[in-house]
């Protein structure tokens, strides 16, 4: 078991992945540690996650009060969203939020990442709704991201970015990554006209895999008990927008098109 040193060590070193995969901008994302019921290891606020040393590290309470900080740092502004996470998942160990651009771009879109399209990331994953926008640094964010806490194992932030959660740090980040890539394939899928899901089949098959395998977390798998018992493979999970009709698409297609060689042509 990691010392408190030794997880402020790792906490750097998952900023400076989160950074160097550019799922981050800046001074943006924050994540945190639960070391005990009322002591939690945080990023700071206003600084680049992926130049931190151990130092910059802070430590709060269960309300997200400080209880150390060095001199020029503060926890991250979004410290109320973590402990929301805590207290509503006492299986949880660590948060992670961050901004990867492909998760990210289907947060702004209003697109939850519902599709099942490839075995891990059903297995793994299951499927990431979009909790409803909220101001930033304000209870509005964790309010919005409560009712989705015993259900999912991530969310994404509307016109924000992504969030998620596990029994420790290098979990919790693994499922960051495991969002990103599974956004990335889900868009350049769509690009290719889109893609091939598993049928109901499957998709149950795959279930049976993680419960065998007794993943840590919360799945589909388990059945989802906000959506009336249909798992989120087959309830198109929160989406916000209806989906076009194929003529429609085209249509707004072949217009997208022509207004492009118009403009080329001066006309």
């Amino acid at each position: 078991m990691l010392n408190e040193y030794e997880i402020k060590k790792q906490m750097c070193e998952i900023g400076r992945r989160v950074y160097n995969r550019n799922m981050v901008a800046a001074n943006d994302g924050n994540f945190s540690v639960k070391l005990n019921d009322n002591e939690f290891l945080c990023t700071p606020t206003g600084v680049s996650k992926g130049f931190m040393t151990p130092e910059y590290i802070c430590k709060v309470n269960a309300k997200g009060e400080v209880i150390q900080a060095n001199k020029g740092f503060r926890p991250s502004s979004e410290i109320l969203m973590h402990m929301r996470v805590y207290e509503k998942r006492p299986d949880v160990g660590a948060v992670v939020h961050a901004h990867p651009t492909f998760a990210t771009s289907f947060a702004i879109a209003g697109i939850p990442l519902t599709q099942p399209i490839m075995p891990e990331a059903v297995i793994s994953l299951g499927c990431v709704p979009i909790a409803e926008y909220g101001t930033p640094s304000t209870v509005e964010i964790p309010d919005n991201v409560e009712k989705y806490l015993p259900y999912y194992d991530a969310v994404l932030l509307e016109s924000h970015g992504a969030l998620t959660w596990a029994q420790d740090l290098l979990s919790a980040y693994h499922k960051m990554e495991s969002v990103e890539f599974y956004a990335e394939l889900l868009y350049k899928s769509k690009m290719l006209g889109g893609p091939k899901e598993f049928d109901s089949q499957t998709v149950e098959k795959l279930y049976e895999i993680r419960r065998k395998m007794g993943i840590p977390g919360k799945h589909p798998a388990d059945l989802c008990q906000n959506k009336n018992g249909k798992n989120c493979h087959s309830c198109g999970c929160q989406s916000q927008s209806k989906p076009k009709t194929e003529a429609a698409s085209n249509a707004d297609l072949v217009a997208s098109i022509t207004a492009k060689v118009m403009e080329q042509l001066g006309m």
